[in-house]
Parts: structure tokens; C-alpha cells; sequence
């Protein structure tokens, strides 16, 4: 019998759905997924925030500042020049802001940096979608 709170199933469908994008993600795909999984959580610390849940925005803020990092981790200097580059100081400008947000509880951070990483997720889906060059 099932016994878990009333959001526990959908919790459950959704950590599924995930793990099954992921799994037949390409790398491009797979970097939509992040910038989303990230925006995904500052939005959940933005809600916890705004509740004045603060432990808790603190566990979504986490693990955003942890999906960033991922990406600032993956990007490749070398091959990327100056877009990745650009991307790694956008990230790190993201992880010193949003740590910023955490210690003052400033909402206001949480939607300028959850802005900026739609702004990136934008073009990089448009990216994802063009077909490969020959």
C-alpha cells in the first residue's frame, strides 16, 4: 500500500521522465537538460524563499549551484574559444550571485540569474535543433 505523501507519486514520475531524457540525451541535449534542471531549481528556491522556507531554498539553491558547475566543468576552452570562454565567466558570474541570493535571501538574484540561463537554454535548444553540418 502506498503511504507517501500526495506529491511522492508524481516526484517519482518525474525523476523517471528525467533519468529517461538523460539516457537518450545527446550531448546537446544533454546540456538542455541541465541549463533546464538548473533554472528548474532556482525556481524552487525562489518558491521555498518566498514561502520562507529557507532550509529548503537553500537544498534547491544547492543543487543548482551543483548543475552550474556541471556545466562550467564540461565546457572545452580549447575548442570552444570564445563562446566558452564567455559561457565560463557567465557561470561563474551565476555561482557568486546566487550564493550572494542564498546568504541575503534576495529573490530578486534568484530571477535575474534564472533570466540569464533561460536566455542561454533559448539559444542553445535553437543550437540543438539546427541539423549537423555535412
Amino acid at each position: 500500500m502506498y503511504s507517501g505523501s500526495p506529491t511522492h507519486g508524481s516526484k517519482a514520475y518525474r525523476n523517471v521522465a528525467a533519468h529517461g531524457q538523460v539516457a537518450t540525451a545527446d550531448p546537446k541535449q544533454l546540456i538542455g537538460l541541465l541549463l533546464g534542471g538548473a533554472i528548474d531549481r532556482i525556481s524552487e528556491a525562489r518558491g521555498h524563499l518566498d514561502r520562507g522556507l529557507v532550509a529548503r531554498k537553500g537544498e534547491a539553491l544547492g543543487r543548482a549551484l551543483a548543475i552550474i558547475g556541471e556545466l562550467n566543468g564540461s565546457l572545452d576552452l580549447a575548442q570552444g574559444g570564445e563562446i566558452a570562454a564567455n559561457l565560463r565567466g557567465l557561470y561563474d558570474y551565476a555561482v557568486r550571485r546566487l550564493t550572494e541570493a542564498n546568504l541575503r535571501n534576495d529573490g530578486s538574484v534568484l530571477d535575474e540569474i534564472a533570466g540569464l540561463l533561460r536566455e542561454i537554454k533559448s539559444g542553445w535548444d535553437a543550437i540543438s535543433a539546427a541539423p549537423a553540418a555535412p
